[in-house]
């Protein structure tokens, strides 16, 4: 083989169509349950989800979760438990983006978005407070300056809520088992690999069709 035949493979490449994406002018769709910034949501009624319960922190394997509960005020509760998150911080220069988080959450309080383009210039930015992560009054994730939001970055953030079963059980596909979010109601569920089966079955044509074809062959 000589050293020019290794050239044959890159002027073969030059007349096949293009596969690249231009980033960042061109973006790939982005999975359904992408894993990316966190959001703590609220309920229809605006109440945080977050009760302080500091499971998210227990189990993060990065310890990258700092959460501090307290009690709610009596005349001015901020969610519907005894107690809610008063300090809720997530350092991203240690987040990992397992969604160990998410699947601990007992109330759904944090879920994550789509967004993963964000850059930092100072230690601080990278540590996000609960101010930054909770949703605003129209249930949407707070855009902070150094984040690139694209079109659907935020919507179903919940996904990876929705797509988990009790212990896997298919019997749970398809039923709702979880409140309502502030700006989306009550999300529907996901239709789930026995829906997709069910379709790829529709399109394929029956043993019956496909003999007649052959006969009329």
């Amino acid at each position: 083989m000589g050293y020019l035949d290794g050239f044959k493979v890159t002027f073969k490449q030059i007349f096949e169509p293009r596969v690249t994406t231009e980033y960042p002018d061109e973006k790939r769709e982005k999975p359904e349950r992408f894993h990316g910034r966190h959001v703590l949501n609220r309920y229809e009624d605006g109440m945080e989800k977050c009760i302080g319960c500091e499971l998210c922190a227990g189990v993060c394997p990065a310890r990258c979760i700092y959460v501090r509960g307290a009690d709610n005020p009596p005349d001015a509760p901020v969610s519907p438990g005894e107690r809610y998150g008063f300090v809720y911080e997530i350092n991203y220069l240690r987040c990992i983006h397992c969604d160990l988080c998410v699947e601990a959450c007992p109330t759904e309080a944090i879920t994550e978005s789509k967004l993963f383009e964000f850059s930092f210039t100072n230690r601080q930015d990278a540590i996000y407070t609960r101010d930054e992560l909770l949703v605003d009054d129209d249930g949407h994730p707070r855009k902070l300056p150094w984040e690139d939001w694209r079109e659907g970055d935020e919507t179903n953030t919940s996904a990876w809520v929705r797509a988990t079963a009790p212990s896997g059980d298919a019997g749970f596909e398809g039923k709702v088992a979880w409140s309502g979010e502030l700006g989306r109601g009550v999300v529907a569920a996901e239709q789930g690999q026995v829906a997709e089966a069910a379709a790829a079955k529709a399109a394929r044509p029956s043993k019956k069709v496909a003999r007649t074809r052959r006969s009329a062959k």
